[in-house]
């Protein structure tokens, strides 16, 4: 219903004073959600979002189900520098063995998934069998060796999904560091999962030789 203004004389001149009605506050706005939202792409699709928003980290499951990740904070930040910082100096000492990758490097699994791992190295016999243009766009292979660090809003089970991923589709070892545990589940082909309490230092073992992890700024 339109309110009306009505004049007032009350001044001393005898002139009309028009006081104007108070503005209601405006209606609170509610808008639902669903819980989970399902975006299916195609991998052509997959590509083209990827390469139009490389300021995102996108994954897509082996379904097709569109994956993003949201930016780490500032703790994640500096664990997951900390780890490619450490991987990254011995593979300068190393680089004959095979070539190691950042976050946003995505890798196109045999099973259809793009997955961007924290932190991967591929051996160089594997890496020398791709064409140039492989090298250039989503690698189309699993690495040898994968890193997931869990940040706060990371599902575990997600995670360990994940692990199991890379594991079935070709990887040799894979680290998921788990800093709100202080746990380490270390996953190796054809063998049962780890899990180590709290360690100091992680062992590249035969895929990664001589690199050893410390997990002092990780740990924080």
């Amino acid at each position: 219903m339109k309110q009306r203004t009505k004049p007032i004389n009350n001044s001393k001149d005898g002139s009309e004073i028009i006081m104007l009605p108070t503005p209601s506050p405006p209606a609170a706005l509610s808008l639902e959600l669903p819980i989970a939202i399902a975006l299916h792409v195609t991998q052509e699709q997959f590509e083209a979002l990827s390469a139009a928003n490389r300021d995102l980290r996108l994954e897509r499951t082996a379904e097709g189900e569109l994956i993003v990740n949201p930016p780490t904070g500032g703790e994640s930040g500096q664990r997951n520098f900390s780890i490619t910082g450490q991987l990254a100096r011995w593979y300068e000492e190393h680089e004959d063995l095979g070539e190691g990758f950042d976050s946003s490097t995505g890798f196109k699994l045999p099973n259809g998934a793009d997955r961007s791992p924290d932190a991967s190295w591929v051996s160089r016999e594997r890496w020398e069998s791709l064409t140039p243009q492989q090298q250039k766009g989503f690698v189309p292979l699993c690495p040898d060796f994968v890193v997931e660090l869990r940040s706060e809003s990371d599902s575990l089970p997600k995670l360990q999904a994940k692990m199991r991923e890379y594991i079935a589709n070709g990887a040799r070892l894979g680290w998921l560091i788990d800093p709100q545990n202080r746990r380490v589940e270390v996953y190796r082909a054809g063998r049962e999962v780890e899990t180590l309490e709290n360690p100091n230092t992680l062992a590249g073992e035969k895929v990664l030789l001589g690199f050893v992890l410390n997990l002092k700024r990780v740990w924080l």
